[in-house]
Protein backbone atom coordinates (compact mmCIF):
# COMPACT_ATOMS: atom_id res chain seq x y z
CA UNK A 1 0.00 0.00 0.00
CA UNK A 2 1.23 3.47 -0.92
CA UNK A 3 2.37 6.16 1.70
CA UNK A 4 -0.10 9.02 3.07
CA UNK A 5 -1.74 10.93 0.77
CA UNK A 6 -2.90 15.14 0.87
CA UNK A 7 -5.98 16.59 -0.09
CA UNK A 8 -7.57 19.74 0.78
CA UNK A 9 -10.73 18.79 3.12
CA UNK A 10 -13.88 19.69 4.52
CA UNK A 11 -16.51 18.54 6.59
CA UNK A 12 -20.01 20.36 6.35
CA UNK A 13 -21.59 20.15 9.77
CA UNK A 14 -24.81 22.62 11.68
CA UNK A 15 -25.76 22.75 14.64
CA UNK A 16 -29.20 20.44 14.01
CA UNK A 17 -30.86 19.14 10.90
CA UNK A 18 -32.61 21.28 8.63
CA UNK A 19 -29.85 24.20 8.90
CA UNK A 20 -28.59 22.92 5.17
CA UNK A 21 -25.64 21.06 5.02
CA UNK A 22 -26.92 19.13 1.68
CA UNK A 23 -27.58 22.63 -0.20
CA UNK A 24 -24.36 24.04 0.91
CA UNK A 25 -21.86 20.86 0.03
CA UNK A 26 -23.99 20.60 -2.99
CA UNK A 27 -22.83 24.63 -3.41
CA UNK A 28 -19.64 23.95 -2.53
CA UNK A 29 -18.96 20.71 -4.68
CA UNK A 30 -20.29 23.03 -7.96
CA UNK A 31 -18.39 25.61 -7.61
CA UNK A 32 -15.28 24.11 -7.63
CA UNK A 33 -16.23 21.13 -10.21
CA UNK A 34 -17.24 24.02 -12.75
CA UNK A 35 -13.71 25.86 -12.27
CA UNK A 36 -12.15 22.30 -13.38
CA UNK A 37 -11.45 20.96 -9.80
CA UNK A 38 -12.24 17.63 -9.15
CA UNK A 39 -14.27 16.50 -6.38
CA UNK A 40 -15.29 13.85 -4.42
CA UNK A 41 -18.10 13.85 -1.94
CA UNK A 42 -18.99 11.81 0.97
CA UNK A 43 -21.89 11.56 3.15
CA UNK A 44 -21.45 10.95 7.13
CA UNK A 45 -23.56 7.92 8.43
CA UNK A 46 -26.78 6.78 6.62
CA UNK A 47 -28.32 8.61 3.70
CA UNK A 48 -29.20 7.81 0.16
CA UNK A 49 -31.12 11.03 -1.00
CA UNK A 50 -28.47 13.31 -0.27
CA UNK A 51 -25.84 11.36 -2.28
CA UNK A 52 -28.07 11.55 -5.09
CA UNK A 53 -28.12 15.70 -5.10
CA UNK A 54 -24.14 15.76 -4.17
CA UNK A 55 -23.80 13.09 -6.99
CA UNK A 56 -25.15 15.66 -9.37
CA UNK A 57 -23.13 18.52 -8.15
CA UNK A 58 -19.78 17.00 -7.70
CA UNK A 59 -20.05 14.88 -11.34
CA UNK A 60 -19.14 11.28 -8.79
CA UNK A 61 -20.41 8.90 -7.18
CA UNK A 62 -20.90 9.77 -3.31
CA UNK A 63 -19.58 7.17 -1.29
CA UNK A 64 -21.05 6.95 2.88
CA UNK A 65 -18.40 7.57 6.00
CA UNK A 66 -19.29 6.39 9.20
CA UNK A 67 -17.31 4.95 12.19
CA UNK A 68 -19.60 1.94 13.11
CA UNK A 69 -21.81 1.28 9.95
CA UNK A 70 -18.66 1.84 7.18
CA UNK A 71 -16.16 1.13 10.06
CA UNK A 72 -12.79 3.08 10.27
CA UNK A 73 -10.81 0.66 7.86
CA UNK A 74 -13.26 1.00 5.41
CA UNK A 75 -13.98 4.62 6.01
CA UNK A 76 -10.15 5.45 5.80
CA UNK A 77 -9.67 3.46 3.12
CA UNK A 78 -12.50 5.68 1.24
CA UNK A 79 -10.91 8.66 2.16
CA UNK A 80 -7.35 7.76 0.86
CA UNK A 81 -8.54 6.40 -2.53
CA UNK A 82 -10.41 9.81 -2.32
CA UNK A 83 -7.49 11.93 -1.74
CA UNK A 84 -5.27 10.30 -4.53
CA UNK A 85 -7.31 11.55 -7.52
CA UNK A 86 -9.26 14.56 -6.07
CA UNK A 87 -8.63 18.04 -5.93
CA UNK A 88 -10.70 18.76 -2.91
CA UNK A 89 -13.16 16.24 -0.42
CA UNK A 90 -16.20 17.30 0.93
CA UNK A 91 -17.95 15.16 3.53
CA UNK A 92 -21.70 16.09 4.27
CA UNK A 93 -22.04 15.63 7.93
CA UNK A 94 -25.30 13.99 9.98
CA UNK A 95 -27.87 15.49 12.26
CA UNK A 96 -26.26 18.45 14.44
CA UNK A 97 -22.68 18.67 14.70
CA UNK A 98 -22.27 16.53 17.56
CA UNK A 99 -25.13 14.20 18.09
CA UNK A 100 -25.19 10.89 17.99
CA UNK A 101 -22.98 8.08 18.59
CA UNK A 102 -20.40 8.47 16.22
CA UNK A 103 -20.95 11.59 15.53
CA UNK A 104 -20.03 13.67 12.12
CA UNK A 105 -17.42 15.68 15.21
CA UNK A 106 -16.31 12.02 15.68
CA UNK A 107 -15.15 11.16 12.37
CA UNK A 108 -13.53 14.97 11.59
CA UNK A 109 -11.84 14.69 14.77
CA UNK A 110 -10.80 10.90 13.80
CA UNK A 111 -9.88 11.99 10.47
CA UNK A 112 -8.23 15.16 11.10
CA UNK A 113 -10.69 16.57 9.01
CA UNK A 114 -11.74 20.42 9.42
CA UNK A 115 -15.10 21.38 10.17
CA UNK A 116 -17.19 24.20 8.26
CA UNK A 117 -20.13 25.13 10.27
CA UNK A 118 -23.64 25.76 8.41
CA UNK A 119 -25.56 28.21 10.58
CA UNK A 120 -29.37 29.23 9.37
CA UNK A 121 -29.17 32.74 9.98
CA UNK A 122 -32.85 33.41 8.89
CA UNK A 123 -33.50 35.29 12.42
CA UNK A 124 -30.32 36.47 13.92
CA UNK A 125 -27.29 38.95 14.08
CA UNK A 126 -24.60 38.94 15.96
CA UNK A 127 -25.85 36.07 18.19
CA UNK A 128 -24.49 33.71 14.94
CA UNK A 129 -21.01 34.55 16.29
CA UNK A 130 -21.56 33.27 19.49
CA UNK A 131 -23.35 29.66 18.26
CA UNK A 132 -20.30 29.85 15.95
CA UNK A 133 -18.11 30.48 19.03
CA UNK A 134 -19.80 27.62 20.59
CA UNK A 135 -19.04 25.02 17.50
CA UNK A 136 -15.77 25.71 17.42
CA UNK A 137 -15.25 25.38 21.26
CA UNK A 138 -17.25 22.64 22.68
CA UNK A 139 -15.07 20.04 21.96
CA UNK A 140 -11.24 21.44 22.69
CA UNK A 141 -9.56 19.03 20.19
CA UNK A 142 -12.15 19.38 16.94
CA UNK A 143 -10.55 20.60 14.04
CA UNK A 144 -12.62 23.75 13.42
CA UNK A 145 -11.89 25.85 10.43
CA UNK A 146 -14.94 28.11 10.08
CA UNK A 147 -18.81 29.52 9.23
CA UNK A 148 -20.72 30.06 6.50
CA UNK A 149 -24.41 31.59 7.16
CA UNK A 150 -27.72 30.15 5.45
CA UNK A 151 -31.10 31.64 4.11
CA UNK A 152 -29.63 35.36 4.96
CA UNK A 153 -31.71 37.96 3.98
CA UNK A 154 -28.98 40.65 2.14
CA UNK A 155 -25.71 41.25 1.23
CA UNK A 156 -26.06 43.60 4.51
CA UNK A 157 -27.19 40.98 6.31
CA UNK A 158 -24.60 38.69 5.57
CA UNK A 159 -21.85 41.24 6.54
CA UNK A 160 -22.92 41.85 9.76
CA UNK A 161 -22.98 38.09 10.29
CA UNK A 162 -19.19 37.92 8.85
CA UNK A 163 -17.88 41.15 10.86
CA UNK A 164 -19.63 39.13 14.63
CA UNK A 165 -17.14 36.31 13.84
CA UNK A 166 -13.68 36.45 15.73
CA UNK A 167 -10.89 36.82 14.02
CA UNK A 168 -9.66 33.43 13.99
CA UNK A 169 -12.61 32.13 12.31
CA UNK A 170 -12.85 31.89 8.85
CA UNK A 171 -15.79 33.18 7.12
CA UNK A 172 -17.40 30.85 4.19
CA UNK A 173 -20.03 33.28 3.12
CA UNK A 174 -23.75 33.02 2.55
CA UNK A 175 -26.73 31.59 0.46
CA UNK A 176 -29.56 33.53 0.09
CA UNK A 177 -32.65 32.96 1.81
CA UNK A 178 -34.51 31.85 -1.87
CA UNK A 179 -36.43 29.22 -3.46
CA UNK A 180 -33.88 29.44 -6.34
CA UNK A 181 -31.41 27.29 -4.11
CA UNK A 182 -33.45 25.43 -1.58
CA UNK A 183 -34.15 21.76 -2.05
CA UNK A 184 -37.70 20.45 -1.73
CA UNK A 185 -38.15 17.73 0.53
CA UNK A 186 -41.07 14.83 1.11
CA UNK A 187 -41.54 12.21 3.88
CA UNK A 188 -38.30 10.41 3.72
CA UNK A 189 -35.92 13.68 2.64
CA UNK A 190 -35.14 15.47 -0.18
CA UNK A 191 -36.75 14.74 -3.34
CA UNK A 192 -34.59 12.43 -5.77
CA UNK A 193 -32.24 14.09 -7.80
CA UNK A 194 -33.51 12.82 -10.87
CA UNK A 195 -37.26 14.38 -10.04
CA UNK A 196 -35.92 17.63 -9.99
CA UNK A 197 -35.93 18.98 -13.79
CA UNK A 198 -34.56 22.60 -12.47
CA UNK A 199 -31.62 20.95 -10.04
CA UNK A 200 -28.69 22.33 -12.13
CA UNK A 201 -30.22 25.82 -12.24
CA UNK A 202 -30.35 25.43 -8.25
CA UNK A 203 -26.95 24.56 -8.03
CA UNK A 204 -25.75 27.13 -10.23
CA UNK A 205 -27.32 29.27 -8.46
CA UNK A 206 -26.18 28.30 -5.16
CA UNK A 207 -22.40 28.05 -6.16
CA UNK A 208 -23.16 31.77 -7.68
CA UNK A 209 -23.74 32.87 -4.76
CA UNK A 210 -21.34 31.65 -2.36
CA UNK A 211 -18.60 32.97 -5.62
CA UNK A 212 -20.03 36.36 -4.70
CA UNK A 213 -20.12 36.39 -0.56
CA UNK A 214 -16.93 34.97 0.40
CA UNK A 215 -13.03 33.67 -0.81
CA UNK A 216 -13.38 30.61 -2.34
CA UNK A 217 -10.29 29.05 -2.64
CA UNK A 218 -9.34 26.05 -1.20
CA UNK A 219 -9.01 24.96 2.43
CA UNK A 220 -5.32 23.50 3.49
CA UNK A 221 -4.63 19.74 2.66
CA UNK A 222 -5.05 17.31 4.66
CA UNK A 223 -2.98 14.06 5.46
CA UNK A 224 -5.03 10.65 4.81
CA UNK A 225 -2.88 7.78 6.14
CA UNK A 226 -3.00 4.88 3.82
CA UNK A 227 -5.17 1.88 5.24
CA UNK A 228 -4.58 -1.96 5.53
CA UNK A 229 -5.04 -3.93 2.53
CA UNK A 230 -8.83 -5.39 2.08
CA UNK A 231 -7.94 -9.10 0.39
CA UNK A 232 -10.97 -10.31 -1.21
CA UNK A 233 -12.05 -13.65 -2.78
CA UNK A 234 -14.13 -13.51 -6.58
CA UNK A 235 -16.83 -15.39 -4.40
CA UNK A 236 -19.16 -14.06 -7.41
CA UNK A 237 -17.02 -14.78 -10.04
CA UNK A 238 -19.92 -15.41 -13.42
CA UNK A 239 -22.44 -14.39 -11.27
CA UNK A 240 -25.24 -12.17 -12.84
CA UNK A 241 -27.21 -10.16 -10.60
CA UNK A 242 -30.12 -8.16 -11.43
CA UNK A 243 -30.29 -4.82 -9.74
CA UNK A 244 -33.74 -2.87 -9.60
CA UNK A 245 -33.43 0.61 -10.29
CA UNK A 246 -35.99 3.45 -11.27
CA UNK A 247 -37.59 5.97 -8.89
CA UNK A 248 -39.67 3.76 -7.21
CA UNK A 249 -36.38 1.33 -6.35
CA UNK A 250 -33.05 3.72 -5.76
CA UNK A 251 -32.10 3.66 -2.60
CA UNK A 252 -28.98 2.24 -2.90
CA UNK A 253 -25.52 2.62 -1.25
CA UNK A 254 -22.77 2.65 -4.38
CA UNK A 255 -20.50 0.80 -2.14
CA UNK A 256 -22.49 -1.91 -2.33
CA UNK A 257 -22.79 -2.07 -6.02
CA UNK A 258 -18.89 -1.74 -6.33
CA UNK A 259 -18.32 -4.79 -3.79
CA UNK A 260 -20.36 -7.20 -5.68
CA UNK A 261 -18.62 -6.03 -8.75
CA UNK A 262 -15.16 -6.43 -6.99
CA UNK A 263 -16.36 -9.65 -5.66
CA UNK A 264 -17.05 -10.97 -9.49
CA UNK A 265 -20.87 -10.10 -9.61
CA UNK A 266 -22.06 -8.71 -13.38
CA UNK A 267 -24.76 -6.13 -12.32
CA UNK A 268 -27.83 -5.97 -15.01
CA UNK A 269 -29.96 -2.69 -13.90
CA UNK A 270 -33.95 -2.88 -14.68
CA UNK A 271 -37.13 -1.42 -14.28
CA UNK A 272 -39.83 -3.07 -12.22
CA UNK A 273 -41.96 0.26 -13.80
CA UNK A 274 -41.17 0.02 -16.87
CA UNK A 275 -39.85 -3.23 -18.34
CA UNK A 276 -41.92 -6.31 -18.92
CA UNK A 277 -38.90 -8.61 -18.38
CA UNK A 278 -35.97 -9.64 -16.16
CA UNK A 279 -32.38 -9.59 -17.45
CA UNK A 280 -30.59 -12.73 -17.73
CA UNK A 281 -30.15 -13.21 -14.37
CA UNK A 282 -28.88 -15.68 -11.36
CA UNK A 283 -29.89 -12.86 -8.11
CA UNK A 284 -31.97 -10.50 -7.71
CA UNK A 285 -31.34 -7.31 -5.48
CA UNK A 286 -34.54 -5.27 -4.57
CA UNK A 287 -33.43 -2.22 -2.86
CA UNK A 288 -35.72 1.15 -1.21
CA UNK A 289 -37.40 3.64 -2.59
CA UNK A 290 -40.74 5.18 -2.87
CA UNK A 291 -42.83 1.75 -4.49
CA UNK A 292 -45.99 3.92 -2.25
CA UNK A 293 -45.77 6.34 -4.53
CA UNK A 294 -46.23 3.63 -8.05
CA UNK A 295 -48.25 1.57 -6.58
CA UNK A 296 -50.79 1.79 -9.71
CA UNK A 297 -47.84 0.97 -11.94
CA UNK A 298 -46.91 -1.57 -10.07
CA UNK A 299 -49.62 -3.45 -9.95
CA UNK A 300 -50.51 -3.15 -13.44
CA UNK A 301 -47.11 -4.07 -14.54
CA UNK A 302 -47.82 -7.69 -14.36
CA UNK A 303 -45.57 -9.77 -16.67
CA UNK A 304 -42.63 -8.11 -14.35
CA UNK A 305 -44.39 -9.36 -11.22
CA UNK A 306 -44.94 -13.15 -13.08
CA UNK A 307 -41.00 -12.63 -14.26
CA UNK A 308 -39.94 -12.19 -10.21
CA UNK A 309 -42.35 -14.71 -9.14
CA UNK A 310 -40.67 -17.45 -11.17
CA UNK A 311 -37.60 -15.99 -10.41
CA UNK A 312 -38.48 -17.35 -6.88
CA UNK A 313 -39.99 -20.33 -7.82
CA UNK A 314 -36.89 -21.48 -9.46
CA UNK A 315 -35.00 -21.20 -6.08
CA UNK A 316 -33.01 -18.26 -6.98
CA UNK A 317 -31.71 -15.88 -4.61
CA UNK A 318 -33.31 -12.60 -4.19
CA UNK A 319 -32.44 -9.86 -1.85
CA UNK A 320 -34.79 -7.10 -0.79
CA UNK A 321 -34.35 -3.90 1.52
CA UNK A 322 -36.91 -1.77 2.91
CA UNK A 323 -39.45 -0.67 -0.43
CA UNK A 324 -38.13 -3.61 -2.01
CA UNK A 325 -39.60 -5.80 0.71
CA UNK A 326 -42.47 -3.72 0.60
CA UNK A 327 -42.58 -4.65 -3.39
CA UNK A 328 -42.38 -8.24 -2.44
CA UNK A 329 -45.87 -8.17 -0.06
CA UNK A 330 -49.41 -9.12 -0.78
CA UNK A 331 -50.52 -5.18 -0.02
CA UNK A 332 -49.22 -1.83 0.19
CA UNK A 333 -51.49 1.08 1.17
CA UNK A 334 -50.27 4.39 1.27
CA UNK A 335 -50.99 7.39 3.42
CA UNK A 336 -54.36 8.75 1.83
CA UNK A 337 -55.36 5.17 1.99
CA UNK A 338 -55.30 4.28 -1.90
CA UNK A 339 -53.96 0.34 -1.80
CA UNK A 340 -51.87 -1.40 -4.59
CA UNK A 341 -51.20 -5.69 -4.89
CA UNK A 342 -47.51 -6.48 -4.72
CA UNK A 343 -46.17 -9.88 -5.73
CA UNK A 344 -47.64 -11.89 -2.70
CA UNK A 345 -44.28 -13.44 -1.90
CA UNK A 346 -43.83 -12.18 1.51
CA UNK A 347 -47.41 -13.37 3.28
CA UNK A 348 -48.42 -9.86 5.21
CA UNK A 349 -49.27 -6.47 4.01
CA UNK A 350 -48.34 -2.74 5.10
CA UNK A 351 -49.29 0.57 5.25
CA UNK A 352 -47.42 3.91 4.90
CA UNK A 353 -48.58 5.93 8.19
CA UNK A 354 -48.39 9.79 8.77
CA UNK A 355 -44.82 9.79 10.87
CA UNK A 356 -41.37 8.42 11.36
CA UNK A 357 -42.11 4.85 12.30
CA UNK A 358 -38.16 3.52 12.50
CA UNK A 359 -34.97 5.67 12.51
CA UNK A 360 -31.88 3.56 14.15
CA UNK A 361 -28.45 2.09 13.14
CA UNK A 362 -28.72 -2.04 12.85
CA UNK A 363 -26.61 -4.67 13.08
CA UNK A 364 -28.27 -8.53 12.66
CA UNK A 365 -26.52 -11.82 13.02
CA UNK A 366 -27.87 -13.76 9.79
CA UNK A 367 -26.90 -17.60 8.93
CA UNK A 368 -24.26 -16.28 6.39
CA UNK A 369 -22.49 -13.65 8.91
CA UNK A 370 -23.12 -10.78 10.86
CA UNK A 371 -24.03 -7.21 8.54
CA UNK A 372 -24.68 -3.67 9.49
CA UNK A 373 -26.82 -1.20 7.88
CA UNK A 374 -30.01 0.99 9.29
CA UNK A 375 -34.03 1.61 9.04
CA UNK A 376 -35.53 4.33 8.05
CA UNK A 377 -39.19 4.37 7.43
CA UNK A 378 -42.27 5.37 7.22
CA UNK A 379 -44.71 2.54 7.25
CA UNK A 380 -46.27 -0.52 9.45
CA UNK A 381 -45.60 -3.91 8.12
CA UNK A 382 -48.15 -7.22 9.58
CA UNK A 383 -47.08 -10.09 8.52
CA UNK A 384 -47.66 -14.17 10.41
CA UNK A 385 -44.26 -14.74 9.02
CA UNK A 386 -41.77 -15.48 11.70
CA UNK A 387 -38.28 -13.60 11.33
CA UNK A 388 -35.09 -15.45 11.28
CA UNK A 389 -33.35 -12.72 12.74
CA UNK A 390 -33.81 -9.22 14.09
CA UNK A 391 -31.39 -6.29 14.05
CA UNK A 392 -29.91 -4.67 17.42
CA UNK A 393 -28.94 -1.04 17.59
CA UNK A 394 -25.62 -0.40 18.82
CA UNK A 395 -27.33 3.23 20.66
CA UNK A 396 -29.74 1.08 22.76
CA UNK A 397 -32.75 2.44 20.48
CA UNK A 398 -35.78 -0.30 20.62
CA UNK A 399 -35.85 -0.67 16.89
CA UNK A 400 -35.38 -4.68 16.01
CA UNK A 401 -35.81 -4.81 12.95
CA UNK A 402 -37.31 -8.27 11.52
CA UNK A 403 -35.42 -10.46 8.83
CA UNK A 404 -37.47 -13.01 6.92
CA UNK A 405 -36.50 -15.54 4.68
CA UNK A 406 -38.44 -18.08 2.77
CA UNK A 407 -36.65 -20.38 0.92
CA UNK A 408 -33.67 -17.85 -1.42
CA UNK A 409 -35.52 -14.90 -0.38
CA UNK A 410 -34.85 -12.80 2.32
CA UNK A 411 -36.17 -9.41 3.53
CA UNK A 412 -35.65 -6.82 5.89
CA UNK A 413 -36.59 -3.01 6.93
CA UNK A 414 -32.97 -2.71 6.96
CA UNK A 415 -30.68 -1.45 4.27
CA UNK A 416 -27.54 -3.18 4.54
CA UNK A 417 -23.43 -2.00 4.08
CA UNK A 418 -22.33 -5.30 2.64
CA UNK A 419 -19.05 -4.44 2.82
CA UNK A 420 -19.88 -4.67 6.64
CA UNK A 421 -19.43 -8.53 5.69
CA UNK A 422 -18.39 -9.26 2.23
CA UNK A 423 -18.67 -13.24 2.61
CA UNK A 424 -22.21 -12.46 4.37
CA UNK A 425 -22.98 -10.41 1.51
CA UNK A 426 -21.63 -12.68 -1.73
CA UNK A 427 -23.26 -15.33 -0.10
CA UNK A 428 -26.96 -13.87 -0.33
CA UNK A 429 -26.65 -13.28 -3.88
CA UNK A 430 -24.99 -16.60 -4.36
CA UNK A 431 -27.15 -18.91 -6.86
CA UNK A 432 -27.71 -22.74 -5.95
CA UNK A 433 -28.20 -24.80 -2.35
CA UNK A 434 -27.73 -21.96 0.41
CA UNK A 435 -24.17 -22.16 2.03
Amino acid sequence: MNATRHCPALLIAAPASGQGKTTVTAALARLHARQGKRVRVFKCGPDFLDPMILARASGAPVYQLDLWMVGEAESRRLLWQAAGEADLILIEGVMGLFDGTPSAADLARHFGVPVLAVIDAAAMAQTFAALAHGLATFQPDLPFSGVLGNRVGSARHGEILRDALPASMRWYGALPRSAAVELPSRHLGLVQAEELADLDARLEAAADALAASADVSLPPPVAFAAPAPRPLEPWLAGVHIGVAHDSAFAFLYQANLDLLRELGAELRFFSPLADSQLPEVDSLYLPGGYPELHLARLEANQAMAQAIRAHHAAGKPIHAECGGMLYLLERLTDQAGVSGQMLGLLPGEATLQPRLTALALQEVELPEGRLRGHTFHHSALTSALEPIARGECPNYQRSAEAVYRIGRLTASYIHFYLASDPLAAAQLFLPGERP
